[in-house]
Formats: structure tokens, C-alpha cells, sequence
């Protein structure tokens, strides 16, 4: 019914040949494994792994291969967030950085705090969006291949995002997402007038665009796959594990890593393919 899954430089199945588990799946030559298990063996594996920077997690056999990712954008599928570095563009980041890493820990109410930093924002010229997309928005390393290996096994792929429609698009596109839902920041056709487009879209509408999309392919929670690192992806994480999919966190704030069923901390977004499963063989290499 399960296995631990191993992924980091240095995996290495003998680590863990006396735990009496069944002969290890190698997913990836000294990089990633598969320990079938009769028992959450995880305290065990983890201890003995100490110092070194590997992943291990408690899978479930069971539709392993997810058919949906939802997936945040800021600091997961990019390596910024977007807000901020707006605000580097004002000369604001060290105020509203501050106010972003307390809304992603969880001390603060998310929709709120958006409105706040938005509204630091009033006056600030569009051109700073394109300049920050341009200079400061990268893929992280994995995103391209990860995209590519579930599209071609047929997952639907959704970038979900408490950040802003204008670089969700972009960043959609250069990913490879089939689809992608983010917050409107107003303007008057020159500037930022300090305001977001309501309903916003927080912590409760990504757990709405998980469920519709879940509806609407006609599958099992079990079948989908949700990542993110913060706060606002919290109910959508822990719904996809509750109903027996992958629930991830990755490089998460410690809110979020204490409530998801899986945690990446050390390794790129490939390691969610090795989470499914798949192995060197039968990823579609983009990145």
C-alpha cells in the first residue's frame, strides 16, 4: 500500500538494508528510490539519514500517478515573489517583504494583508511590471520538465496564485500550464491605483479551483497532486492529502510543512515527479 520514497544526492538503498523491507525501486541511480514498506518506517529512515540532505516520504501505491497538479506560483514554481519585488521597484521591499513572509507563515490574514501592500503600491507605473518580470521572475529548476513529463501522461496542470494575473499568465505560458488563475491589480491606464480586483483570490479559492477542477475531470482527490510553500496554500495542500493524494510542501514555511502529507526541502521541482513514481527514463527533460 506504501512506500518510502527517497530522493538527494547520495541516495543510497544499503543505507537502510537491515530494516527489513522488500529490494528498493530505483527511480533515479543515486539520486531517487522507492523502499516498499508494511509499516511507516519513516522516523527510522529519517534518523539514519541525518546530515544527509535527502527527501523521504510516506507514499501511497495507490493511484500514484496523479491526473491534476495545482500548483502556487510565488517561491515554488518561481523563484520570487512577485510582490515584493514590485515593491523593490518603489522602494518599498523591506516593509512590504516583511509583511509578505508574516501572511506566508500564517500570522497574518491573507486577504488583508494583500490589500496593505497593494495599497503601498498606489502610483507606482506599469512598466514595472514587465521590468520585473523581465530582470527579477525565473523558473525554478524543474518546473519546465515537470510540466512536460504530467502533460505527457495526461494530467491537467493549474497554476493557482495569490499573486497577480500579469505575471500568472506569463508565467503559465513559460511553463507549460494548461490553465492559471491569479488577482487583478487595478490601474487607471498609467499606474497602479493601489487596489486589487475583488473576490480576491486567497487561501479558500485555491481550495475552490482544486475542487472544481477535481469535478469537472471527474476524479478522486487521490488523483491530485497540490504544492506550494505558505500559508494561503494550506487548505488546498491539505485537501489533495486528506482525500489520499499528495499534499506538498516545497521549501515551505514550517506552518505548512507540519500539515502536508509530503515535504520537499532539499531537492527542485523534479522531485515531485519522483514523488509519482517516475523514473530517469520516462521524464521529459525541458529544463
Amino acid at each position: 500500500m506504501f512506500v518510502l520514497n527517497v530522493i538527494g544526492k547520495g541516495a543510497d538503498p544499503a543505507l537502510f538494508a537491515d530494516l527489513g523491507t522488500k529490494a528498493a525501486k530505483i527511480l533515479s541511480p543515486g539520486f531517487a528510490f522507492d523502499l516498499p514498506v508494511a509499516q511507516d518506517l519513516t522516523p527510522e529512515v529519517r534518523n539514519r539519514a541525518q546530515g544527509l540532505k535527502l527527501d523521504i516520504n510516506l507514499v501511497r501505491s495507490e493511484a500514484r500517478r496523479k491526473k491534476l497538479l495545482v500548483a502556487d506560483m510565488d517561491s515554488t514554481v518561481i523563484n520570487v515573489e512577485c510582490l515584493d519585488e514590485l515593491a523593490d521597484m518603489a522602494g518599498l521591499k523591506p516593509k512590504i517583504a516583511a509583511i509578505t513572509e508574516r501572511a506566508m507563515r500564517g500570522e497574518l490574514e491573507f486577504e488583508a494583508a494583500l490589500k496593505e501592500r497593494v495599497g503601498m503600491l498606489k502610483g507606482l507605473t506599469l512598466d514595472a511590471l514587465e521590468r520585473t518580470y523581465a530582470e527579477r521572475v525565473k523558473l525554478n529548476p524543474g518546473a519546465r520538465s515537470l510540466l512536460a513529463t504530467m502533460r505527457a501522461h495526461g494530467a491537467h496542470t493549474m497554476l493557482v496564485s495569490g499573486g497577480f494575473g500579469y505575471f500568472t499568465k506569463r508565467v503559465a505560458e513559460a511553463a507549460g500550464f494548461h490553465a492559471e488563475r491569479g488577482n487583478r491589480l487595478l490601474d487607471d491606464g498609467a499606474r497602479l491605483t493601489g487596489e486589487v480586483g475583488l473576490p480576491i483570490l486567497g487561501r479558500e479559492a485555491k481550495l475552490q479551483a482544486l475542487e472544481e477542477a477535481v469535478a469537472a475531470l471527474q476524479i478522486d482527490f487521490a488523483e491530485s497532486l497540490a504544492v506550494g510553500d505558505g500559508a494561503n496554500d494550506l487548505a488546498m495542500i491539505q485537501r489533495a492529502g486528506l482525500g489520499g493524494g499528495l499534499g506538498v510542501a516545497y521549501h515551505a514555511k514550517p506552518v505548512v510543512a507540519q500539515a502536508a502529507t509530503a515535504a520537499i526541502n532539499h531537492n527542485d521541482l523534479t522531485a515531485l515527479l519522483y514523488l509519482q513514481g517516475y523514473s530517469d527514463e520516462e521524464i521529459v527533460r525541458r529544463d
